[in-house]
């Protein structure tokens, strides 16, 4: 496991000068800089798709946008930080299961409410995670993984305790009875380049992140975790094809406000998403990294949220899931 990053280390600036600014971006708004909290380290899917969107932002409002990583405890480090910055509109976040859905019902003393301390403003993106072994490994499936597993137990990595790909893998070990030991990293690239350099044998890893990896050879998808295959694994089956319905799962991401941000701020903030969202530019990168783009805007994406944390608040009692 990774040691933890000092706070002047992890956190990183991009600012992105605007280059035009359009109808969207009216005079009045934003009207200062918008700090663009990642709750995620450099490299993953938050950290991806937050890069994505506030390039599109950057170009077109009238005002800079400063995007910060700030990660830690799945992503409640940051999520913290937006809580606490009530009704300020130029204070926003990639919202995720793993902060939002999974993690304020998986660990103790949680420091905001995902539902009253936010206002979720629409869903960006979701996508399956994805079980890989190191393109080298004897492991060519996921036959070969259970056979390996059934004889002396599996270890798997991801980017950190309380994510979705956390979860998924208990889903996999409560489902199959196999013995399968968790090792948390700071951040998806520290887990995947352990399993490239053969000191982990397998991953559980989000698609956008791993994405590279799979098409340079480096590392070998052997599941997926959606009900219906990605298009950009086409050849990789499901883990409900593989008769294991009760792992099926998709990881998701949106976009969140501080709570008390007023309502006619949070519908510019929903148009301003939904044409970045619909723009060929964005579309183009979101499907070349396997992720479809959302369509719940600001009640459906609460309800979303509302709805996977009841689901993982019972996945986690009916199993006695901790955080590691």
């Amino acid at each position: 496991m990774h040691p933890a990053q000092p706070a002047s280390i992890a956190r990183r600036a991009l600012l992105l000068t605007s280059l035009a600014a359009p109808a969207m971006a009216q005079a009045s708004w934003p009207e200062r800089p918008v700090r663009w909290i990642i709750n995620f380290p450099p490299g993953g899917a938050a950290d991806i798709l937050s890069r994505i969107l506030a390039e599109y932002f950057g170009n077109r409002f009238g005002q800079p946008i400063v995007v910060e990583n700030r990660p830690g405890a799945g992503g409640m480090v940051g999520a913290d930080i937006v809580a606490k910055a009530r009704g300020d509109a130029h204070t926003v976040m990639i919202s995720s299961a793993s902060s939002h859905g999974i993690g304020p019902v998986l660990y103790r003393n949680v420091p905001y409410d995902p539902l009253a301390d936010f206002t979720h403003v629409h869903l960006v993106g979701s996508f399956p995670s994805v079980l890989a072994v190191n393109g080298e490994s004897p492991m060519r499936d996921f036959a070969d993984f259970m056979a390996q597993a059934w004889r002396g137990g599996m270890v798997y990595a991801t980017g950190g305790n309380g994510t979705m790909n956390h979860l998924v893998g208990q889903l996999l070990k409560q489902e199959t009875g196999i013995e399968l030991t968790h090792v948390p990293y700071r951040g998806s690239a520290a887990a995947m380049t352990d399993v490239i350099a053969g000191q982990v044998p397998c991953v559980m890893e989000s698609l956008p992140t791993a994405l590279g990896h799979f098409r340079g050879g480096r590392l070998r998808p052997i599941a997926q975790s959606e009900d219906t295959r990605d298009s950009t694994l086409a050849d990789v089956p499901t883990f409900q094809e593989l008769g294991l319905p009760g792992v099926t799962s998709s990881n998701w991401f949106g976009f969140s406000l501080p709570a008390g941000v007023p309502g006619a701020l949070v519908e510019r903030w929903d148009a301003a998403l939904q044409e970045a969202l619909a723009a060929p530019a964005v579309q183009q990168r979101l499907a070349g990294i396997g992720v479809r783009p959302g369509t719940l805007g600001p009640d459906g994406y609460t309800a979303l949220i509302t709805s996977e944390l009841t689901r993982w608040r019972q996945v986690i009692r009916a199993n006695g899931i901790q955080a590691d």
